[in-house]
């Protein structure tokens, strides 16, 4: 077989490349790396396709990817082929029980079980296999009702906003998924954004805090935000590398953090409060960011550490 001296040059770079992760490779061996995967990528099989890549790449070198996705584009595409319209209180669904039913059956049953066949697909020759779970398996997720209040602007009262079926963690039982991620064989856990109460009520719950929670209960090595943004800017609109928790509560307090921003903040400042090492916050839409992240002495996000 014979190669272009193009090729060769790149098959050299390739292996400068390898060589130089070694030592991240060694950071998160055995370690476990809870993945938020979400937005508009989601929806683009050819992005999807390279995301299981990653992942399955993340197993075979020796760390425990966990994933949990949302979906709110597709249930919200769901819901207007069914004439249902949809309303937001603080970016979290108002959820009734005909909204909830269309809600499980996207997040549980679509999503949730092509992303987990998607990851099975990529690792076919090495056996790595996706699992897809919700919260309601197993109780893994038990959760308790949101309550939110809203303030009137013109009596100035705050009055009480009932969300419906939107649940918030409680507990996080994190049996399940380690028997996955510690099993002989190489599996991978895709987990839906559904939780139960205690008196078997099926909630939708936010797949940001779903996330930071399974971390928490995990003691992840990393959690790992993917958004359609490069990261957290500053107030010039330049990324910032990296912050303290401290530092993250006061981009919230002085407005630089807005809109969609200040919830991936809270949950990683929750997530590193409750055990994780650290929270970055990064473009999923970038092909590898997860690995340039992990493996790579630049980073591709803002990472949140508690100080």
């Amino acid at each position: 077989m014979t190669t272009t001296p193009d090729a060769e040059n790149q098959g050299w770079a390739t292996a400068k490349t390898l060589a130089e992760a070694l030592p991240y490779i060694q950071i998160y061996d055995r370690e476990t790396v809870v993945v938020k995967y979400g937005g508009h990528a989601m929806g683009e099989e050819a992005v999807a396709k390279q995301f299981a890549a990653d992942v399955v790449l993340l197993k075979l070198l020796g760390v425990h990817p966990v994933v949990v996705h949302g979906g709110g584009p597709q249930i919200s595409a769901m819901l207007d082929r069914a004439g249902v319209k949809s309303t937001f209180v603080d970016g979290l669904r108002v959820t009734d029980r005909a909204t909830m039913e269309v809600a499980e059956m996207v997040l549980s049953g679509a999503i949730n079980k092509e992303i987990a066949n998607w990851i099975t697909l990529a690792g076919r020759e090495a056996d790595v296999r996706g699992v897809g779970l919700s919260g309601k398996d197993a109780r893994l997720i038990t959760v308790e009702k949101a309550r939110r209040t809203k303030r009137d602007p013109d009596s100035n009262i705050e009055r009480i906003v009932d969300l419906g079926f939107v649940g918030e963690p409680k507990d996080v039982d994190p049996q399940l998924i380690e028997a996955l991620i510690y099993a002989e064989a190489d599996y991978v856990p895709v987990i839906a954004p559904i939780g139960v109460s205690e008196d078997g009520e099926t909630f939708n719950v936010n797949a940001d805090t779903v996330a930071g929670a399974v971390a928490g209960a995990l003691r992840a090595k990393r959690m790992l935000l993917l958004t359609d943004v490069p990261g957290v800017l500053d107030k010039n609109g330049e990324l910032i590398r990296q912050m303290t928790v401290a530092e993250a509560r006061k981009l919230i307090a002085d407005g630089t953090a807005t809109g969609g921003m200040i919830p991936k903040l809270e949950t990683a400042i929750a997530a590193v409060e409750s055990g994780v090492e650290a929270v970055i916050v990064l473009d999923g839409r970038r092909p590898h960011a997860m690995l340039v992240e992990l493996f790579t002495e630049h980073g591709a996000g803002t990472m949140v550490k508690a100080g």
